[in-house]
């Protein structure tokens, strides 16, 4: 079957090799589209994401949807749950299996990912996916249930301000899910125009405020003395800033961008004297099926998400245009 695999800094090869083996509990999938997120592009970028580096060459891909070849959903097409909890710790007997430190993640070294033909992944993970949903709709899932679990950090009530400080995939899904919620406003920043423009036909209203003193007067303008929440979904200091001084006094910051440097500062004083909450996003946990319910009710739209689709030949074009950020989501075909 033909993978592909990171080797180094922008070193991604196709290759070929065995097909794997199920093991108990295990079914095996031919992987139909797997989407490149934004930590995929780190590990491309930099061979490492936070303290996990490249230490063999690795198939990256966490988002990815697939048809099951064998087990209980054989001939089905199926959205996949990337992580693998131990299901015995503390973290996910109290419900919380995305805090479980021996997790096994898809595409996280030393855990190889979905950019191959044909992989075995445990069938307690598989989500059959609705006939009315493409596969890159069921990639989509992942980082829907990314921006579901921020959603359920942040506690909107009805009515809040909100702010979405990021309109990659994730933020413009968040600004979905905060209208949806019944947000009042939602104001979404992003340098690049077009993730702007889609925000806006989601309702939000967009701006290209770039940190605290730009969105200042917009915040004095148009919101009434601060955000009740806001969303920092860009992993750049400068959203993080925004996203502060944007705040009224007592309310809630909820990070959920991965900071290339793997470090995130602010001013300490500004969010000290507003008494923030500020709460750190952790993946997902259980979210697979209200991602599925909230995208066939119409609650979400995920297709206009997806710009680019790709064959895995393609791959270094695929990973070239993700960096350039000249579009949205970017699928990889491994199968056609």
């Amino acid at each position: 079957m033909k993978t592909l695999r990171l080797y180094g800094p922008g070193d991604i090869r196709l290759l070929d090799e065995p097909e794997p083996s199920p093991a108990s509990g295990e079914a095996l999938l031919q992987i139909a589209s797997v989407g490149v997120c934004g930590s995929d592009l780190t590990w491309f970028v930099s061979s490492g994401i936070g303290s996990a580096r490249l230490e063999r060459p690795l198939i990256l891909g966490h988002e990815f949807s697939a048809v099951a070849l064998t087990g209980q959903f054989a001939g089905k097409r199926v959205a996949v749950d990337p992580a693998i909890p131990c299901n015995r710790c503390r973290h996910c007997i109290e419900g919380n299996p995305n805090f479980c430190e021996a997790t096994r993640f898809a595409g996280h070294a030393p855990d190889d990912g979905a950019l191959r033909e044909r992989m075995a992944w445990p069938e307690e993970l598989l989500h059959p996916l609705p006939d009315e949903l493409s596969f890159e709709d069921g990639v989509m899932l992942e980082p829907l249930g990314v921006a579901l679990h921020a959603m359920d950090l942040g506690k909107i009530r009805v009515g809040d301000k909100v702010g979405v400080f990021g309109c990659g995939p994730i933020g413009l899904l968040m600004v979905q899910l905060a209208l949806a919620s019944g947000a009042e406003r939602v104001l979404a920043t992003d340098p690049l125009e077009h993730r702007r423009n889609l925000a806006g036909t989601f309702g939000a209203q967009p701006s290209s405020a770039r940190n605290g003193e730009e969105v200042a007067p917009l915040i004095r303008s148009d919101y009434e003395g601060g955000l009740d929440v806001a969303f920092e979904i860009a992993g750049e200091d400068d959203a993080v800033e925004a996203a502060i001084r944007s705040l009224r006094p007592g309310g809630k910051l909820i990070l959920g961008g991965i900071p290339r440097d793997d470090r995130t500062s602010f001013c300490a004083s500004e969010a000290r004297r507003k008494g923030l909450t500020i709460k750190l996003v952790r993946r997902m946990k259980h979210t697979y099926p209200r991602a599925i319910a909230l995208t066939m009710a119409g609650t979400v739209r995920l297709q206009p998400l997806v710009t680019h689709v790709f064959p895995l030949e393609k791959a270094d074009e695929a990973f070239a245009t993700a960096v350039s950020r000249s579009g949205l989501k970017v699928c990889l075909r491994p199968t056609t």
